[in-house]
Parts: C-alpha cells; sequence; structure tokens
C-alpha cells in the first residue's frame, strides 16, 4: 500500500475517531472532535497531491478517496443534524447527491467511463467542511464559559445565527446542488443509453 492509499485509510480512521468524540460530548471531546475533522480534511487534499505528485494513482486510491470524502462528509452532517445545526434536508439533499453521483460514476465506469471530479465539487467540498470547522468551533465554544473577549468574537462569529455559519451552511447546500446538475449533465447521454 502506497504512501497517499495510507493516508486515505487514516482518513477513515479520523473519522471513527471524530464520531466517536463528538458523540461523548463535552469541551474535552469537542476539541478532539474538532482536531480529527481538520486533521482529516487536510489528508483529503494531502493524499491526492501526493499521488498526483509521486505519480501513484492507484485503483484503489481512486476507490477509497472519494469513499472517505463520503463518509466524513455524511458522518459530520447526520452529525451536526441530531445537534440541530443543519436542517434535516439539508443533510438528506448532501446524502442524496453524494449516493446520485456515486451511481453516475458506477455506471460511467460500466461504459468504460471516467466522469472526473469537477471545480463546483471541490468548491462544494470545501464548503462542507468549512461548514463542519464552524459547527464544530461553535459547539466547543458554547460549552466553555465565555471568559474573555476573544472567546466572546469567536463564539459570535461562530453562532448559527452569524453570517458566517449560514454562508458555509446555504453555500454548501447551493454547491451541493449545482454540482450534482452538472454530474447529471455530464452524464445524461450515458443515462439515455
Amino acid at each position: 500500500m502506497n504512501l497517499p492509499n495510507s493516508i486515505t485509510l487514516a482518513r477513515l480512521i479520523l473519522t471513527v475517531i471524530f464520531i466517536l468524540s463528538a458523540s461523548v460530548g463535552g469541551t474535552t471531546a469537542l476539541i478532539v472532535a474538532l482536531t480529527t475533522f481538520v486533521i482529516a480534511t487536510i489528508s483529503d487534499w494531502l493524499d491526492g497531491y501526493l499521488a498526483r505528485k509521486m505519480n501513484l494513482v492507484t485503483s484503489l486510491g481512486k476507490l477509497l478517496d472519494p469513499l472517505a470524502d463520503k463518509i466524513l462528509v455524511t458522518s459530520a452532517f447526520v452529525y451536526f443534524t441530531s445537534m440541530d445545526l443543519c436542517p434535516v434536508w439539508v443533510t438528506c439533499l448532501i446524502i442524496g447527491r453524494e449516493f446520485m453521483v456515486t451511481g453516475l460514476r458506477q455506471i460511467a465506469v460500466d461504459k468504460g467511463q471516467i466522469i472526473a471530479a469537477d471545480k463546483l465539487g471541490k468548491w462544494k467540498t470545501t464548503f462542507q467542511l468549512a461548514f463542519g470547522i464552524t459547527c464544530l468551533l461553535w459547539l466547543i465554544l458554547d460549552s466553555m464559559a465565555s471568559g474573555n473577549s476573544f472567546h466572546s468574537f469567536l463564539q459570535n462569529l461562530t453562532s448559527p445565527q452569524n453570517w458566517l455559519f449560514k454562508g458555509f451552511l446555504w453555500g454548501a447546500l447551493a454547491l451541493t446542488l449545482l454540482s450534482g446538475l452538472n454530474y447529471l449533465k455530464k452524464s445524461w447521454k450515458l443515462l439515455l443509453d
């Protein structure tokens, strides 16, 4: 197993740690959840970069990388929905889009074609992960006693009522829908055959 694929597998392990820590709750567990989520987010960029840079792109990596991303993002959104930070319908649309794109890619592979990730999909993932980090920061700060002005500033910045929180949430939803439609457009001829 090469280095990029090992990093991808590590992301799956980090996702399990994230889920377990977030489920426990409390400030310390939430800090662990945030830390593992951020490391998993960085690993998403790192494994792809190393695979291309070191010419280590493999079929296993092409399968595992998007799968690890989808598991991280969908588990995070299910958790945020359980914490009343994300509407259920938004999480359902995000998960539905992921299933649809996976299905479209499978149809393309069966017909000897590849539907590569596009810029909209990359921006979608960026907004989803930024929303995740914002939610986790909010939960951590909300669980702590406000002690100083910097804490209050960060708590207000990451608050569900603030523009940053709403911008990442609705931006993630819009990009999820746009990228999903873009995948449908790219694969329309495959579906008609």
